[in-house]
C-alpha cells in the first residue's frame, strides 16, 4: 500500500486551514456558489472533452494510487534465470508446460513467441509494440487529470469575473456602497483560491503518481522483454541475470546483490589480482 497520495493532500489541506485560521477566519474562504463555479464547472469540462470510455476508469485510477508498485522486477528476474537454465539444458520447447503456469499475460506472452521459434527481432517488436501501446493508453487516461488540472484555474478565473461584474453592477458611490467594496472583493477572489487548491494540491499529484506507476510498469516489462530475447538467444544465466539487474535503480542492484552475497554462509568473491605491467 502506498499512502503517500492521500497523506500528502491532507497535509497540505492542513498546512493551508492553519495559515487561514492564523490570519483569519475559516469563514471567510466558504462560499458554496464559488465552490459550485469551480469544481462543478471544472467537472463539467473534463466530462465534456473524453469519451466515457476513459471517464469510466477513475475509479481505477484511484485504486492505482494507494495501491503501491505491484510491479517487481526482482521477482521476474528470478523467474527469468530459471526459464534460462531449463532452456540451455533441455530446449526451448520445456518452456510451453511452464508458460502455461505463468499468471502474467505479457510475461506469458513472451515465452510461448520464444518457444514457437520466432525470431528474436520480431519478438522485440511485437513485446515493444505492446508495451509501446500500453504507454499511450496510460497517457491518455492521465490526461484527464492534467485538463482538471488546467480546466480548474480557469473556472476560478471565470468566478472571479463574475464576483467582479456583480459588484460594479450592484455599486453605487453616491450612496456610500464603497464601503462594501472589500467585502465583495474577497467573494470575488475566493474561486482563484478554489481553483489553485483543485489544481495544485489534487489533480496535478494525482498525474504525477500515475506517470509513476507507468513508469514502473514499463519497466518491469522492459525487464520481461530483455530476459525473453535472452532466453532464446541462449545467453548465460549467470550473465542474463547481471544485463536484467544493470536495469533496475542502483538501490535495488545493490539489494539484490546484497542478498545474493548472504546466500551460502555469507561467502564473498574474492577480489581479483591486478595483472602486473
Amino acid at each position: 500500500m502506498d499512502p503517500t497520495t492521500i497523506i500528502g493532500i491532507i497535509a497540505g489541506m492542513a498546512l493551508v486551514i492553519n495559515g487561514i485560521l492564523g490570519s483569519g477566519e475559516i469563514g471567510n474562504f466558504i462560499d458554496m456558489p464559488s465552490i459550485l463555479i469551480v469544481v462543478g464547472g471544472a467537472i463539467s469540462a473534463v466530462v465534456a472533452s473524453f469519451p466515457l470510455s476513459k471517464l469510466k476508469n477513475i475509479g481505477k485510477h484511484m485504486m492505482k494510487l494507494v495501491a503501491g508498485n505491484k510491479f517487481q522486477p526482482e521477482q521476474v528476474i528470478d523467474t527469468i534465470v530459471e526459464f534460462a537454465q531449463m532452456a540451455r539444458k533441455d530446449g526451448l520447447l520445456v518452456l510451453e508446460e511452464k508458460a502455461n503456469e505463468l499468471t502474467d499475460p505479457f510475461f506469458k506472452k513472451g515465452i510461448l513467441l520464444v518457444v514457437d521459434a520466432m525470431e528474436a527481432e520480431k519478438v522485440r517488436e511485437v513485446l515493444e509494440n505492446e508495451v509501446g501501446g500500453m504507454i499511450e493508453r496510460h497517457e491518455s487516461e492521465v490526461e484527464i487529470y492534467d485538463k482538471a488540472a488546467a480546466y480548474s484555474p480557469a473556472f476560478g478565473m471565470i468566478g472571479t469575473l463574475i464576483g467582479l461584474i456583480n459588484m460594479l453592477k450592484s455599486m453605487d458611490l453616491s450612496e456610500g456602497s464603497s464601503s462594501s467594496l472589500g467585502q465583495n472583493m474577497s467573494v470575488a477572489m475566493v474561486t482563484t483560491f478554489y481553483g489553485c487548491m483543485l489544481a495544485n494540491l489534487i489533480f496535478m499529484p494525482i498525474a504525477k503518481k500515475l506517470r509513476i506507476r507507468n513508469d514502473e510498469e514499463v519497466l518491469y516489462k522492459q525487464v520481461i522483454i530483455e530476459g525473453v530475447v535472452g532466453i532464446q538467444a541462449g545467453d548465460n544465466p549467470k550473465v542474463l541475470k547481471e544485463k536484467l539487474v544493470s536495469l533496475l535503480h542502483q538501490s535495488r542492484q545493490e539489494s539484490i546483490m546484497n542478498s545474493e552475497g548472504g546466500e551460502g554462509g555469507g561467502k564473498k568473491k574474492a577480489p581479483k589480482e591486478k595483472k602486473k605491467k
